[in-house]
């Protein structure tokens, strides 16, 4: 490695918004987290909402009650035929050649 050009790589600590605090090395001093593997829900399998500064409910108070709209028209109902009668065509056999005529 070339020597100057790499940055100062020391102890370190991740903490995380739950109190949770991971001790290990990095180029910088000190990382916060707003979550963390002891707090994920993929990690411990519970159900958390995870709302910063209230996100949630300042989407629903501006777009709660309102209808979304996707950009595409709405569909038609299909409109239904009456089933038209069932007709059958019978085809007339040809007429069978005459025999008794001479042939050329």
């Amino acid at each position: 490695m070339k020597k100057d050009i790499h940055p100062e790589y020391a102890d370190t600590v991740f903490r995380c918004a739950c109190g949770a605090e991971v001790h290990t090395k990095s180029t910088k001093p000190e990382y916060r987290l707003e979550i963390c593997s002891s707090c994920h829900p993929f990690f411990t399998g519970k159900q958390k909402l995870v709302d910063s500064a209230g996100r949630v409910e300042r989407f629903m108070k501006k777009y709660g009650d309102t209808a979304i709209s996707t950009g595409k028209k709405p569909a038609k109902a299909p409109k239904v035929k009456p089933a038209a009668k069932r007709v059958t065509i019978k085809k007339e056999k040809p007429a069978a050649k005459d025999k008794s005529a001479p042939k050329k």
